[in-house]
């Protein structure tokens, strides 16, 4: 399993709203890199759910359900989707002055790549962005 980290803009689309629907399509990457990302993504890898700009703190975990198709929302092949569902809220939010401030986060991608919107979390990441946010792996 691989573990990811997602950027929404709760205006945009936030975790309750992902809640609500069920489901959802990742769509809106024009990115190359972020794009390459979610085509590496299988079904099943799980995934942080980072509100950026408002709040800037991963709200919740979400779990990949169909890998990279085209996206429906642009007739260009070179960008893709993939489909989430909703797993978990965070119990408490984990916020990026936190991920910071966390010598053991410092090469974070999050971090070291913050303008990307998809991006790889590495599972010692995962482990302790989970203690931090005082939860366990689903």
């Amino acid at each position: 399993m691989n573990y990811w980290l997602v950027k929404s803009e709760p205006f945009k689309y936030s975790w309750e709203q992902f809640v609500k629907d069920k489901k959802t399509f990742w769509d809106g990457v024009r990115n190359y890199e972020a794009r390459n990302n979610l085509r590496a993504m299988q079904k099943g890898d799980l995934l942080f759910w980072y509100h950026s700009n408002e709040g800037k703190e991963i709200v919740g975990i979400a779990e990949v359900v169909k890998t990279a198709y085209q996206d429906p929302t642009t007739p260009d092949p070179n960008w893709v989707v993939v489909d989430l569902k909703p797993v978990k809220p965070f119990k408490k939010f984990v916020t990026l002055a936190q991920i910071k401030a966390e010598k053991r986060l410092e090469n974070m991608a999050l971090v070291r790549r913050g303008r990307i919107s998809v991006v790889p979390v590495t599972p010692q990441e995962w482990a302790v962005v989970m203690e931090m946010g005082d939860m366990q792996t689903p």
